[in-house]
């Protein structure tokens, strides 16, 4: 078995498959891209990734893109270590619709602030012509980041995404009302809860965990997650956005 991870250790997708391949103890090669540099756009990446995203993950030769199939595809694949499928059906459903959601809602609307106040600088230092052509030539990122462009998201759309993690909150609140809690879905954490967990994740280090202030259940579970031995390894040294870019935690140190 041959297991090999393309990813980036900021990346909240990458952060989803390496907690899975973390909690199955499943040994694997990771190849660290420099996203900056646009390692996910040359030639070789592109021929295993045509979206030129990460992660990607390849297995004996076979390659899986997409960080919630692959997710899937591990735990169907491997059965060592614990189990993130349910096995009843009518849970498994329930679990998939809340990937979708999470998939829609707030896995896009976290990009807003993220770039907002840790990118930014980058794009900023960049000329016009060199802006363009990069975001020309994203094939998924396109019109996100020349929407963006190099004044930054309008405060408008930093509206937007937050209601759409504040609605995240109320969600998760929900379901883990209606589950007993822990996790979403009861005791044990499923894809749903590893897909939702680097939002989350992200939306403390960069300071809006006020949203769940007054939804304790969303702060324990938060604490739940991060008890799990595959969170450790999983956000190693320079995974978070304040230690990666030292303008934005002493920014955030300035507001508080």
């Amino acid at each position: 078995m041959a297991l090999t991870l393309y990813n980036a250790p900021q990346s909240t997708c990458s952060q989803r498959v390496r907690f899975v391949l973390n909690a199955k103890g499943l040994p694997f090669e990771e190849h660290r891209l420099d996203l900056f540099a646009g390692d996910q756009l040359k030639p070789d990446y592109l021929a295993i990734n045509p979206n030129g995203v990460v992660p990607t993950l390849v297995h004996d030769g076979a390659v899986v893109i997409d960080s919630s199939v692959i997710m899937e595809y591990l735990d169907e694949v491997f059965s060592e270590g614990p189990r993130f499928v349910p096995a009843d059906p009518v849970a498994r459903a329930r679990m998939r619709s809340l990937m979708r959601f999470i998939d829609e809602v707030p896995a896009p609307a976290i990009r807003v602030p993220s770039y907002n106040l840790a990118f930014l600088p980058h794009f900023q230092a960049m000329s016009e012509e060199a802006f363009r052509a990069m975001a020309e030539s994203k094939p998924l990122r396109r019109e996100f980041l020349l929407s963006m462009g190099r004044t930054g998201f309008p405060e408008a759309e930093m509206t937007l995404a937050m209601k759409k993690l504040e609605q995240t909150v109320v969600r998760m609140d929900e379901a883990i009302a209606a589950s007993g809690g822990p996790f979403l879905q009861g005791g044990a954490p499923t894809l749903a809860d590893i897909s939702v967990m680097p939002v989350i994740v992200r939306m403390d280090d960069i300071r809006v965990s006020h949203l769940w202030a007054t939804r304790p259940a969303v702060g324990a579970w938060l604490d739940a997650v991060r008890a799990q031995p595959a969170f450790r390894p999983t956000y190693y040294s320079g995974s978070l956005l304040t230690e990666k870019y030292p303008h934005l935690r002493e920014q955030l140190a300035a507001a508080c």
